[in-house]
Protein backbone atom coordinates (compact mmCIF):
# COMPACT_ATOMS: atom_id res chain seq x y z
CA UNK A 1 0.00 0.00 0.00
CA UNK A 2 1.43 3.42 -0.70
CA UNK A 3 1.58 6.20 2.00
CA UNK A 4 -1.10 8.48 -0.16
CA UNK A 5 -3.42 5.21 0.15
CA UNK A 6 -2.34 4.57 3.74
CA UNK A 7 -3.26 8.40 4.91
CA UNK A 8 -6.46 8.51 2.26
CA UNK A 9 -7.50 5.27 4.41
CA UNK A 10 -6.14 5.60 8.11
CA UNK A 11 -5.23 9.48 8.49
CA UNK A 12 -2.13 10.19 9.87
CA UNK A 13 -0.71 11.15 13.52
CA UNK A 14 -2.99 9.23 16.52
CA UNK A 15 -5.79 8.72 14.01
CA UNK A 16 -3.87 6.89 11.48
CA UNK A 17 -2.91 4.02 14.53
CA UNK A 18 -6.73 4.26 16.18
CA UNK A 19 -7.72 3.62 12.80
CA UNK A 20 -5.37 1.13 12.40
CA UNK A 21 -6.11 -0.81 15.54
CA UNK A 22 -10.08 -0.83 15.25
CA UNK A 23 -8.85 -2.78 11.63
CA UNK A 24 -6.99 -5.12 13.28
CA UNK A 25 -9.34 -5.50 16.16
CA UNK A 26 -12.14 -6.15 13.47
CA UNK A 27 -10.66 -8.85 11.67
CA UNK A 28 -8.10 -10.27 14.33
CA UNK A 29 -9.15 -13.85 12.90
CA UNK A 30 -7.29 -12.62 9.16
CA UNK A 31 -4.45 -11.53 11.22
CA UNK A 32 -4.09 -14.74 13.10
CA UNK A 33 -3.67 -16.59 10.07
CA UNK A 34 -1.19 -14.55 9.15
CA UNK A 35 1.11 -15.50 12.18
CA UNK A 36 2.51 -18.72 10.82
CA UNK A 37 3.21 -17.14 7.44
CA UNK A 38 5.40 -14.23 9.19
CA UNK A 39 7.17 -16.89 11.25
CA UNK A 40 7.95 -18.87 8.57
CA UNK A 41 9.53 -15.82 6.42
CA UNK A 42 11.49 -14.74 9.23
CA UNK A 43 13.49 -18.15 10.26
CA UNK A 44 13.76 -19.60 6.91
CA UNK A 45 14.17 -16.04 4.96
CA UNK A 46 15.04 -13.15 7.15
CA UNK A 47 17.00 -14.59 9.73
CA UNK A 48 19.52 -16.49 6.98
CA UNK A 49 20.17 -13.53 5.20
CA UNK A 50 22.68 -12.78 7.59
CA UNK A 51 24.65 -15.67 6.79
CA UNK A 52 25.78 -13.86 3.53
CA UNK A 53 28.18 -11.80 5.45
CA UNK A 54 30.47 -14.80 4.76
CA UNK A 55 30.42 -13.67 1.12
CA UNK A 56 32.67 -11.65 2.52
CA UNK A 57 35.02 -13.24 4.80
CA UNK A 58 37.58 -16.88 4.27
CA UNK A 59 34.69 -18.40 6.22
CA UNK A 60 35.77 -21.51 8.34
CA UNK A 61 33.36 -23.36 10.08
CA UNK A 62 35.34 -23.91 13.46
CA UNK A 63 36.07 -20.03 13.77
CA UNK A 64 32.61 -19.24 12.89
CA UNK A 65 31.52 -15.95 11.63
CA UNK A 66 32.90 -13.58 13.77
CA UNK A 67 36.04 -15.20 14.10
CA UNK A 68 36.49 -15.57 10.53
CA UNK A 69 38.94 -14.11 8.39
CA UNK A 70 37.59 -11.33 6.57
CA UNK A 71 38.48 -10.34 2.82
CA UNK A 72 36.43 -8.49 1.01
CA UNK A 73 35.67 -8.80 -2.79
CA UNK A 74 38.05 -11.71 -3.07
CA UNK A 75 35.58 -14.70 -3.27
CA UNK A 76 33.26 -12.32 -6.08
CA UNK A 77 37.73 -11.60 -8.22
CA UNK A 78 37.54 -15.50 -8.01
CA UNK A 79 34.53 -16.51 -9.20
CA UNK A 80 34.84 -13.84 -12.49
CA UNK A 81 38.23 -15.10 -13.05
CA UNK A 82 37.21 -18.44 -13.59
CA UNK A 83 37.12 -19.05 -18.06
CA UNK A 84 34.04 -21.18 -16.86
CA UNK A 85 31.96 -18.65 -15.76
CA UNK A 86 30.42 -17.88 -18.95
CA UNK A 87 29.40 -21.36 -19.32
CA UNK A 88 27.67 -21.69 -16.67
CA UNK A 89 25.69 -18.24 -16.97
CA UNK A 90 24.91 -19.06 -20.37
CA UNK A 91 23.58 -22.30 -19.23
CA UNK A 92 21.56 -20.95 -16.96
CA UNK A 93 20.35 -18.18 -19.11
CA UNK A 94 19.32 -20.37 -21.94
CA UNK A 95 17.44 -22.96 -19.71
CA UNK A 96 15.51 -20.06 -17.60
CA UNK A 97 14.49 -18.51 -21.07
CA UNK A 98 13.05 -21.40 -22.23
CA UNK A 99 11.12 -22.53 -19.39
CA UNK A 100 10.01 -18.86 -19.55
CA UNK A 101 8.92 -18.78 -23.22
CA UNK A 102 7.61 -22.51 -23.30
CA UNK A 103 6.74 -23.50 -19.48
CA UNK A 104 4.68 -20.35 -18.09
CA UNK A 105 2.45 -19.91 -20.63
CA UNK A 106 1.61 -23.87 -20.41
CA UNK A 107 -0.43 -23.33 -17.18
CA UNK A 108 -2.51 -20.56 -18.54
CA UNK A 109 -3.36 -22.20 -21.99
CA UNK A 110 -4.49 -25.36 -19.72
CA UNK A 111 -6.62 -23.73 -17.22
CA UNK A 112 -8.03 -21.16 -20.12
CA UNK A 113 -8.99 -24.91 -21.59
CA UNK A 114 -10.51 -26.09 -18.25
CA UNK A 115 -12.46 -23.23 -17.80
CA UNK A 116 -14.31 -24.01 -21.40
CA UNK A 117 -15.59 -27.04 -20.09
CA UNK A 118 -19.23 -27.29 -19.16
CA UNK A 119 -19.32 -30.69 -17.86
CA UNK A 120 -18.98 -30.16 -14.07
CA UNK A 121 -17.56 -34.12 -12.98
CA UNK A 122 -15.55 -34.00 -15.83
CA UNK A 123 -13.78 -31.52 -15.64
CA UNK A 124 -12.97 -31.98 -11.89
CA UNK A 125 -11.68 -35.60 -12.88
CA UNK A 126 -9.26 -33.54 -15.46
CA UNK A 127 -7.72 -31.40 -12.94
CA UNK A 128 -7.16 -34.33 -10.42
CA UNK A 129 -5.24 -35.99 -12.98
CA UNK A 130 -3.90 -32.61 -13.93
CA UNK A 131 -2.80 -32.17 -10.24
CA UNK A 132 -1.44 -35.60 -9.68
CA UNK A 133 2.50 -35.33 -11.89
CA UNK A 134 3.13 -32.30 -8.84
CA UNK A 135 3.64 -34.77 -6.48
CA UNK A 136 5.29 -37.20 -7.48
CA UNK A 137 9.14 -36.63 -6.68
CA UNK A 138 11.46 -35.51 -9.85
CA UNK A 139 13.49 -39.04 -8.94
CA UNK A 140 11.06 -40.28 -9.55
CA UNK A 141 9.96 -38.69 -12.89
CA UNK A 142 13.79 -38.82 -13.77
CA UNK A 143 13.38 -42.78 -13.15
CA UNK A 144 10.53 -42.64 -15.74
CA UNK A 145 12.63 -40.76 -17.92
CA UNK A 146 15.21 -43.57 -18.09
CA UNK A 147 12.90 -46.19 -18.47
CA UNK A 148 11.16 -44.30 -21.60
CA UNK A 149 14.12 -42.74 -23.35
CA UNK A 150 17.26 -45.07 -22.35
CA UNK A 151 18.51 -47.80 -24.60
CA UNK A 152 15.75 -50.07 -23.81
CA UNK A 153 13.24 -48.11 -23.45
CA UNK A 154 10.45 -47.92 -26.24
CA UNK A 155 10.59 -44.58 -27.77
CA UNK A 156 14.31 -45.20 -28.48
CA UNK A 157 13.58 -48.63 -29.81
CA UNK A 158 10.66 -47.04 -31.76
CA UNK A 159 12.92 -44.10 -32.86
CA UNK A 160 15.60 -46.19 -34.30
CA UNK A 161 13.01 -48.62 -35.72
CA UNK A 162 11.23 -45.53 -37.77
CA UNK A 163 14.07 -43.52 -38.67
CA UNK A 164 16.76 -46.18 -39.10
CA UNK A 165 19.85 -44.08 -36.98
CA UNK A 166 19.76 -44.26 -33.04
CA UNK A 167 18.90 -40.61 -30.83
CA UNK A 168 20.95 -40.59 -27.89
CA UNK A 169 17.91 -39.03 -25.90
CA UNK A 170 19.79 -38.95 -22.39
CA UNK A 171 22.86 -38.13 -23.97
CA UNK A 172 22.60 -35.71 -26.54
CA UNK A 173 23.43 -32.19 -25.51
CA UNK A 174 21.43 -30.72 -27.93
CA UNK A 175 17.72 -32.89 -26.68
CA UNK A 176 19.33 -32.59 -22.73
CA UNK A 177 17.86 -28.72 -22.39
CA UNK A 178 14.38 -30.38 -24.23
CA UNK A 179 14.29 -33.02 -21.80
CA UNK A 180 14.49 -31.03 -19.20
CA UNK A 181 11.86 -28.45 -19.96
CA UNK A 182 9.20 -31.40 -21.09
CA UNK A 183 9.97 -33.10 -17.57
CA UNK A 184 9.02 -29.40 -15.94
CA UNK A 185 5.64 -29.29 -18.19
CA UNK A 186 4.39 -32.54 -17.50
CA UNK A 187 5.37 -32.36 -13.75
CA UNK A 188 4.27 -28.71 -13.02
CA UNK A 189 1.65 -27.60 -15.47
CA UNK A 190 -1.47 -28.67 -13.86
CA UNK A 191 -0.74 -27.87 -10.81
CA UNK A 192 -0.01 -23.87 -12.26
CA UNK A 193 -3.64 -24.05 -13.10
CA UNK A 194 -4.79 -23.63 -9.98
CA UNK A 195 -3.71 -19.58 -9.49
CA UNK A 196 -5.36 -18.99 -13.24
CA UNK A 197 -8.54 -21.15 -12.41
CA UNK A 198 -8.97 -18.80 -9.37
CA UNK A 199 -8.47 -15.96 -11.41
CA UNK A 200 -11.14 -17.06 -14.18
CA UNK A 201 -13.61 -17.16 -11.49
CA UNK A 202 -14.34 -13.53 -10.68
CA UNK A 203 -14.83 -13.29 -14.12
CA UNK A 204 -18.90 -11.86 -14.87
CA UNK A 205 -20.34 -14.46 -16.88
CA UNK A 206 -22.92 -11.78 -17.94
CA UNK A 207 -20.19 -10.46 -20.18
CA UNK A 208 -20.45 -14.27 -21.82
CA UNK A 209 -23.94 -14.05 -22.12
CA UNK A 210 -23.74 -9.82 -23.56
CA UNK A 211 -21.41 -11.18 -26.06
CA UNK A 212 -23.22 -14.21 -27.51
CA UNK A 213 -26.10 -12.11 -27.80
CA UNK A 214 -23.64 -9.92 -29.86
CA UNK A 215 -22.92 -12.73 -31.62
CA UNK A 216 -19.38 -13.03 -30.33
CA UNK A 217 -17.75 -16.42 -31.26
CA UNK A 218 -16.03 -18.91 -28.27
CA UNK A 219 -12.34 -17.45 -29.49
CA UNK A 220 -14.06 -13.72 -30.06
CA UNK A 221 -15.03 -14.29 -26.09
CA UNK A 222 -11.71 -15.73 -24.89
CA UNK A 223 -9.55 -12.73 -26.39
CA UNK A 224 -12.11 -9.79 -25.45
CA UNK A 225 -13.68 -10.79 -22.13
CA UNK A 226 -11.39 -14.02 -20.82
CA UNK A 227 -7.58 -12.96 -21.17
CA UNK A 228 -8.25 -9.53 -20.12
CA UNK A 229 -9.90 -9.71 -16.90
CA UNK A 230 -6.92 -12.56 -15.69
CA UNK A 231 -4.10 -9.85 -17.20
CA UNK A 232 -3.22 -8.19 -14.16
CA UNK A 233 -2.78 -11.75 -12.52
CA UNK A 234 -0.50 -12.99 -15.55
CA UNK A 235 1.36 -9.73 -15.11
CA UNK A 236 1.85 -10.61 -11.86
CA UNK A 237 2.66 -14.08 -12.30
CA UNK A 238 5.64 -13.19 -14.49
CA UNK A 239 6.99 -10.07 -12.47
CA UNK A 240 7.46 -12.95 -9.66
CA UNK A 241 8.78 -15.22 -12.57
CA UNK A 242 11.51 -13.05 -13.55
CA UNK A 243 12.92 -12.79 -9.76
CA UNK A 244 13.93 -16.71 -10.50
CA UNK A 245 15.30 -16.75 -13.64
CA UNK A 246 18.73 -17.55 -12.39
CA UNK A 247 17.21 -20.48 -10.28
CA UNK A 248 17.23 -23.68 -12.24
CA UNK A 249 17.26 -26.25 -9.15
CA UNK A 250 20.37 -28.35 -8.78
CA UNK A 251 18.56 -31.35 -8.23
CA UNK A 252 16.98 -32.29 -11.39
CA UNK A 253 19.83 -31.49 -13.20
CA UNK A 254 22.41 -33.31 -11.73
CA UNK A 255 19.88 -36.32 -11.82
CA UNK A 256 19.60 -35.78 -15.45
CA UNK A 257 23.19 -34.79 -16.19
CA UNK A 258 26.29 -37.48 -17.30
CA UNK A 259 29.72 -37.28 -18.92
CA UNK A 260 28.16 -36.31 -22.38
CA UNK A 261 26.01 -33.99 -21.87
CA UNK A 262 28.10 -32.07 -19.05
CA UNK A 263 28.75 -29.51 -21.24
CA UNK A 264 25.11 -27.74 -21.35
CA UNK A 265 23.93 -28.93 -17.52
CA UNK A 266 26.01 -27.09 -15.58
CA UNK A 267 24.34 -24.00 -14.34
CA UNK A 268 25.19 -21.89 -11.53
CA UNK A 269 23.11 -23.89 -9.14
CA UNK A 270 24.85 -27.06 -10.18
CA UNK A 271 28.22 -25.20 -9.95
CA UNK A 272 26.86 -23.55 -6.06
CA UNK A 273 26.13 -27.49 -4.81
CA UNK A 274 29.56 -28.55 -5.90
CA UNK A 275 31.96 -25.95 -4.71
CA UNK A 276 29.77 -25.40 -1.91
CA UNK A 277 28.26 -28.77 -0.73
CA UNK A 278 30.87 -30.95 -1.97
CA UNK A 279 34.02 -29.31 -2.05
CA UNK A 280 33.04 -27.37 1.27
CA UNK A 281 34.05 -23.95 -0.68
CA UNK A 282 31.51 -22.33 1.49
CA UNK A 283 31.85 -18.41 1.42
CA UNK A 284 32.68 -18.87 -2.76
CA UNK A 285 29.32 -20.01 -3.18
CA UNK A 286 27.58 -17.41 -1.01
CA UNK A 287 29.44 -14.58 -3.03
CA UNK A 288 28.10 -16.46 -5.97
CA UNK A 289 24.45 -16.82 -4.07
CA UNK A 290 24.80 -13.15 -3.99
CA UNK A 291 25.02 -12.41 -7.01
CA UNK A 292 21.99 -13.75 -8.07
CA UNK A 293 20.25 -12.67 -5.72
CA UNK A 294 21.32 -8.31 -6.71
CA UNK A 295 20.20 -10.12 -9.99
CA UNK A 296 16.97 -11.40 -9.36
CA UNK A 297 16.15 -8.18 -7.28
CA UNK A 298 17.25 -6.00 -10.86
CA UNK A 299 14.94 -8.29 -12.43
CA UNK A 300 11.83 -7.69 -10.59
CA UNK A 301 11.96 -4.02 -9.79
CA UNK A 302 12.55 -3.68 -13.72
CA UNK A 303 9.62 -5.75 -14.18
CA UNK A 304 7.73 -4.52 -11.96
CA UNK A 305 8.61 -0.56 -13.18
CA UNK A 306 7.29 -1.70 -16.88
CA UNK A 307 4.01 -3.57 -15.50
CA UNK A 308 3.58 -0.15 -14.10
CA UNK A 309 4.57 1.64 -17.68
CA UNK A 310 1.82 -0.73 -19.26
CA UNK A 311 -1.10 0.22 -16.91
CA UNK A 312 -0.95 -2.87 -14.45
CA UNK A 313 -0.37 -3.18 -10.77
CA UNK A 314 2.33 -5.43 -10.95
CA UNK A 315 3.85 -6.52 -7.29
CA UNK A 316 3.40 -3.65 -5.57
Amino acid sequence: MKKAERVALYGTGKDYWKRLWNDIRGSYWLYLMMIPGIIYFVVFKYLPMWGVVIAFENYSPFAGIFGSQWVGLKWFKFFFSNKMWTRYLSNTLILSFMNLALYFPAPIILALMLNEMRHLRYKKLMQTLLYVPHFISIVIVVSITYVIFGSDGIVYKLTAALTGTEVKYLSDPGIFRWMIIGQTIWKETGWGTIIFLAALTSVDTELYEAAMVDGANRWQRLWHITLPAIRSTIVLMLVLRMGSVLDTGHEHLILMSNALNRSVSQTLDVFVYQQGITSGQYSYTTAIGLLKSLVSIILIVTSNKIAHALGESGLY
